[in-house]
């Protein structure tokens, strides 16, 4: 049987349900990952979460499709999409977002596809920061 050579850039790893790991789970190419993860998953390829995936760590990877039970911030360099019947505890970061209908997600997300900094809000004027119980300042001290 002649098999390819292994190429990382295109390499598909599979860790099926009944897999069961603690630690920090790295790799190239792309990863499904349906099993039980006490950790961290680091990787510059894809992820892909199966049904029954139950995540306690956080995700740093360039693009993930997520299912099953997540307990941990993800990151994305290129996208998160969250399908349905996900539950999704903590917080995401990509510059794209996909939610299907019926996924608990509870977090924060940064979605910010253009990188566009956040503007510092104006200080607030005397008569706002009277009304907010903020001391304002006199001009003598």
């Amino acid at each position: 049987m002649n098999t390819p050579p292994n190429n990382s850039n295109n390499s598909k790893n599979v860790l099926n349900s009944d897999v069961e790991l603690k630690g920090t789970l790295k790799f190239s190419g792309e990863m499904t990952f349906d099993g039980k993860l006490d950790g961290d998953i680091n990787s510059e390829g894809s992820l892909n979460l199966g049904d029954n995936a139950v995540l306690k760590g956080n995700i740093n990877v360039n693009t993930v499709v997520v299912r099953g039970k997540i307990n941990g911030n993800v990151v994305a360099r290129e996208k998160i999409e969250i399908k349905a019947k996900t539950e999704m505890f903590g917080d995401i970061r990509a510059p794209k977002l996909v939610i299907e209908e019926g996924v608990t997600f509870v977090g924060k997300s940064e979605v910010n596809p253009n990188k566009v900094a956040p503007a510092a809000p104006p200080p607030p004027s005397p008569a706002e920061a009277a009304k907010l119980g903020e001391p304002v300042k006199a001009g003598r001290f």
